[in-house]
């Protein structure tokens, strides 16, 4: 059943849009501030480092960075940072709710969590087991990624068919991320310099994510949901794997493993929030990375950073300005 994003918006009481980042958003010290500052943010954390069992915190605060930025550790940590301000945030207005709530990649699950879907714990444990599950099967199929800056989805398809890799994230019209085989991301490049592309170079990461060497890791995902409660979220939440609303709880569960061997569809995200009639969002979590991605397809469109304490306070002055929190 299709949602009508106008009627779902009209019926939250203040229009507001939460966006959550995904994995490569993370930095030694973040979410220090909020925990220091705020009893709220310091409690997501402390909760976090008893389910996990070992301080994720201290990994927040303190690094290592080469341990922050392993799959395994970064996407609990970035989860977790998220959730600490949005703990802040709704201490600091305890009536704003999401109107909209979207999250790239691993920032889907924050965003269920943050529309009152999944439990935090729960959460934290369905991204935990999702990272390890990543990590194991990025060992055992090595593959990287690329980002393409200057071509169009349709030619980066063709480029991935010719060279044998698979589009995995669709971040902006002109900004597309393919993953596969580090020989197949290496004939992709060069590929996609002969035909045009601005850029195309091997990202830093830790496997070939949200493609099909990834089956191994949905299998262990699905699992992990079928044992996870589930509620239809507040609002119009966006699926990465269909860049539309979804709000039936088995449909939200499906396609959250689907979209460890599916492409991203954050243009398409992009593209509903700008048709939702909310006037403003906030990056909720770590970095700015969506506030740029919003730009270059949408430069109207108004995202603003709430990852830091000084992030938050803005916010929240901008939001009592204009309604009361």
């Amino acid at each position: 059943m299709g949602l009508d994003i106008d009627s779902l918006v009209n019926f939250m009481p203040f229009k507001l849009g939460f966006l959550f980042p995904g994995q490569g958003a993370q930095y030694v010290g973040m979410g220090k501030d909020l925990a220091e500052s705020f009893p709220s943010a310091k409690k997501v954390f402390q909760t976090a480092d008893a389910i996990l069992g070992y301080s994720i915190s201290q990994l927040c605060f303190e690094g290592p960075e080469t341990d922050l930025t392993r799959t395994l550790h970064a996407q609990p940590a970035i989860f977790t940072a998220s959730m600490a301000a949005l703990a802040v945030l709704r201490e600091k207005c305890p009536d704003v709710q999401p109107g909209f709530s979207a999250g790239l990649s691993l920032g889907e699950f924050t965003a269920l969590a943050a529309s009152g879907s999944l439990s935090f714990e729960d959460g934290l444990r369905l991204v935990q087991r999702r990272a390890n599950a990543m990590e194991s099967c990025a060992q055992k199929h090595p593959g990287t990624m690329a980002s393409v800056m200057g071509l169009s989805e349709k030619d980066c398809e063709q480029i991935a068919a010719d060279a044998g890799c698979e589009v995995a994230n669709l971040n902006a019209s002109d900004q597309i991320v393919l993953s596969g085989r580090l020989e197949t991301i290496q004939k992709a490049c060069t590929l996609a310099e002969e035909r045009g592309a601005k850029r195309a170079i091997i990202l830093k990461v830790g496997g070939a994510f949200h493609s099909s060497l990834m089956n191994e890791a949905k299998e262990e995902l699905e699992k992990a949901l079928k044992e996870t409660k589930l509620q239809a979220p507040q609002g119009i939440f966006i699926s990465n794997a269909l860049g539309k609303p979804v709000s039936e709880p088995e449909k939200i569960r499906e396609l959250l493993a689907k979209q460890l061997i599916s492409p991203v569809r954050w243009t398409q995200t992009m593209q509903q929030a700008n048709e939702s009639g909310i006037s403003l969002f906030l990056e909720i979590g770590p970095g700015k990375v969506l506030k740029g991605l919003a730009r270059k397809g949408y430069p109207n469109l108004k995202v603003e950073p709430c990852g830091t304490v000084e992030d938050i306070q803005r916010v929240s002055e901008n939001l009592k300005s204009e309604k009361p929190c």
